[in-house]
């Protein structure tokens, strides 16, 4: 089951196989983020109830890559097949999230918790959703298959299938509330 998955990972980076050669250019000769990264997260959650030595094992490369790469995915998020990874770089995801199959994300992208609210909880994304650099899912939503989220996006309600979301216009307000967010610190004599 696990190769299966991971074939469908590897044929969105159109790879069409897993051997020795395909490996050793993923890992070594010239990585590829993404998919070095789910690689290991397909292995972690394939090991995680077969064999407790080799959970470990990939767990610790795995919070390695998170480190190195700027994925903070838990290995207990649901994520389907032919998942992609488009840039390396801060990528938030909930333990609790579900991802469904052939889904792709940017850079910079946040899929989280809500804490407050009537949405109180994590997404569950549809398949072949793709998340633009920057944009944010929170709270107990669906997003449903085949939808786009735009750029810098932020959504907090459900999305039906086949939509489009783009982000909001800007709002200005005149009053300055910079002193609340930056704090200088008096000179030291």
């Amino acid at each position: 089951m696990v190769k299966s998955i991971l074939l469908a990972d590897y044929k969105r980076y159109n790879l069409s196989k897993i051997n020795f050669r395909t490996l050793f250019f993923v890992f070594i000769l010239h990585p590829i983020p993404g998919l070095k990264f789910m690689t290991i997260f397909r292995l972690v959650q394939h090991y995680r109830t077969n064999n407790r030595l080799l959970f470990y094992f990939f767990f610790l490369w795995l919070r390695r890559l998170k480190v190195k790469y700027g994925f903070d995915i838990s290995y207990r998020t649901q994520i389907g097949k032919g998942f992609y990874i488009g840039h390396f770089g801060n990528v938030v995801i909930h333990g609790d999230s579900v991802i469904g199959e052939n889904c792709n994300i940017s850079q910079g992208i946040t899929i989280g918790v809500s804490n407050y609210g009537k949405k109180i909880g994590v997404p569950t994304i549809g398949d072949r959703v793709f998340i633009g650099p920057n944009a944010c899912v929170f709270g107990k939503i669906t997003i449903g298959d085949n939808v786009v989220i735009g750029a810098n996006a932020v959504v907090t309600d459900n999305i039906p299938a086949g939509k489009t979301v783009l982000p909001a216009k800007i709002t200005l307000i005149d009053k300055d509330l910079s002193a609340y967010y930056i704090h200088e610190f008096p000179q030291l004599k």
